[in-house]
């Protein structure tokens, strides 16, 4: 079973959008290069970011977001971004109306359980979750083997937090594997 690893872009001060969810300048790294980082061609970044970026992505077997996220990208259109293999989307609520059944989306109630159906989709490979709320919600539960984070220069002072509303302290690592892990270091994006 693959790691499961919490991931975002972050500002300096612990933020993944701002006051209005909206991410501000922390993807312009992602539309700022001549590299195309993915198959769409859309998303260049520099050199140094994609040799960075690109083997992550490569080890990514599914990742899972909240219900929020799928609805802002309107669902990547049924194609999931940065060429992963399968979604998990964590919700009370059914799959929209008319989406394609055959889109690598799941929808699943529960972040105990979308980790489940992530680990088993993603086999050894990493299951990577989105920070925010649902991001917390699965640290809180104990589940996330390692913490990453891109730091972008920028300060936000408010808005929604890397960790959402974690209630308590929540261990990396420690409670599902009993291990924990150093975090590595980035280079500047």
């Amino acid at each position: 079973m693959g790691k499961v690893v919490m991931y975002s872009s972050v500002s300096v001060d612990g933020f993944v959008a701002d006051e209005d969810n909206q991410p501000g300048p922390l993807f312009d790294w992602l539309s700022s290069g001549d590299v195309p980082l993915d198959e769409s061609g859309e998303v260049k970044v520099s050199q140094t970011s994609y040799d960075y970026t690109r083997p992550y992505w490569d080890q990514i077997g599914a990742t899972l977001v909240g219900r929020h996220v799928f609805d802002m990208t309107d669902g990547w259109d049924g194609k999931p971004p940065g060429g992963i293999d399968h979604v998990v989307v964590v919700t009370h609520r059914p799959e929209p109306e008319g989406w394609n059944p055959e889109a690598p989306f799941h929808f699943v109630d529960g972040v105990e359980a979308a980790v489940a159906k992530a680990q088993e989709l993603a086999g050894d490979r990493i299951v990577e979750v989105a920070a925010g709320d649902v991001g917390g919600q699965v640290l809180a539960a104990g589940l996330v083997d390692e913490v990453r984070m891109d730091v972008v220069p920028v300060v936000f002072g408010s808005g929604k937090r890397y960790f959402g509303s974690v209630p308590r302290a929540a261990p990396v690592g420690g409670s599902r594997r009993g291990d924990s892990r150093q975090p590595g270091t980035s280079p500047a994006l």
